[in-house]
Order: C-alpha cells, then sequence, then structure tokens
C-alpha cells in the first residue's frame, strides 16, 4: 500500500492557490478601476475646456454672433452684446462644429481675454459636456468587462448616452 500524502502538504497548496487567485483579482479590480477612473478624469478635463465659461456666466459677457465666415476650424461674424455698456469687439470667433453654419445667430458667451466665444444656454451646457458623454460610455466598457460590474456599467453606458441624445438633438 503506498503511504497517502500528508495533509498538510494539500491544504498548504490550496491555501497559496487562493492567495494566488486573490491576489490577481485584486490585481484586476485595480487596474481596471484606475483605467475607468482615467478615462472619467480625462472626460471631466476635455469637458472643462469650455464648460466654466457656458456654466458659471456671472460677470461675463454675453451677446449674440451672427456666422458670417467659416474657415477650416473656425468661423467669425459681427459680435452683439446684450446689454449696455462698452461695446465688445466688432468681430469674435466661434469653433466650428456641425452644429454652426454661416448665416445664422447663435447666444454665445465672450471667454476672458480675447476675441473667442462660447455657445450658451442648454445647448453649450450640452456641448461642453459631450466628452464626458463620451468618457462615460468608454468607462461603461472597463467597468462591465475589466470590472465585471454590469449595473454600474450600464448606469455609466446610459448616463453617456443620455447626455450625447441630449446634446445632438438641442444642436
Amino acid at each position: 500500500m503506498i503511504p497517502a500524502m500528508p495533509a498538510t502538504a494539500s491544504s498548504s497548496r490550496q491555501v497559496s492557490r487562493q492567495a494566488s487567485v486573490a491576489a490577481l483579482r485584486f490585481g484586476r479590480i485595480a487596474a481596471m478601476g484606475t483605467v475607468a477612473a482615467l478615462i472619467l478624469i480625462a472626460g471631466v478635463w476635455a469637458s472643462w475646456r469650455t464648460a466654466p465659461y457656458v456654466m458659471l456666466t456671472k460677470g461675463r459677457e454675453h451677446g449674440t454672433i451672427e456666422v458670417t465666415r467659416c474657415g477650416d476650424d473656425t468661423c467669425t461674424g459681427p459680435f452683439t452684446p446684450a446689454s449696455a455698456g462698452p461695446p465688445g469687439p466688432d468681430r469674435v470667433v466661434i469653433e466650428k462644429t456641425v452644429a454652426v453654419r454661416k448665416g445664422q445667430t447663435y447666444s454665445v458667451v465672450m471667454k476672458p481675454g480675447g476675441d473667442e466665444v462660447v455657445r450658451s444656454g442648454p445647448a453649450g451646457v450640452l456641448y461642453a459636456w459631450v466628452p464626458m458623454g463620451g468618457a462615460l460610455l468608454l468607462a461603461s466598457v472597463v467597468v462591465a468587462g475589466g470590472l465585471r460590474r454590469t449595473r454600474a456599467a450600464w448606469v455609466l453606458a446610459l448616463s453617456g448616452a443620455a447626455l450625447l441624445t441630449a446634446a445632438f438633438a438641442v444642436l
């Protein structure tokens, strides 16, 4: 008869296997959580380029722009201030997007220290946060696949899709 292996050797293998599985699981969760957080931070960072001018409008110059000329990246036109006071620049520059067309008039807010304007109102707010909507969609894939949190992934995906859909509808 062959003697069986001692019980201690078998249980120590099982404990070391459980420890390695736990370490791998922790590493996966830490790595994917970091990636998802970085994606969301990048979305906020990209959105915050224009969001403060549109959302925090107190003390900023409001007005309208009638787009008269468009180049490859920007459009220009005369600026009409909404309030009485010192006149603004004669011509201002707005970023050319699919929503900016020649001959149209848009409500805008001046960026300080130059002749650049951004759209104001609900359209401007939603357009400013479009990068965040894309980041929410991308992070949902990471959360679902890497973290295996399907409910949280659905919340992220639906939030991103709602933001992008609202921006598309308003613009």
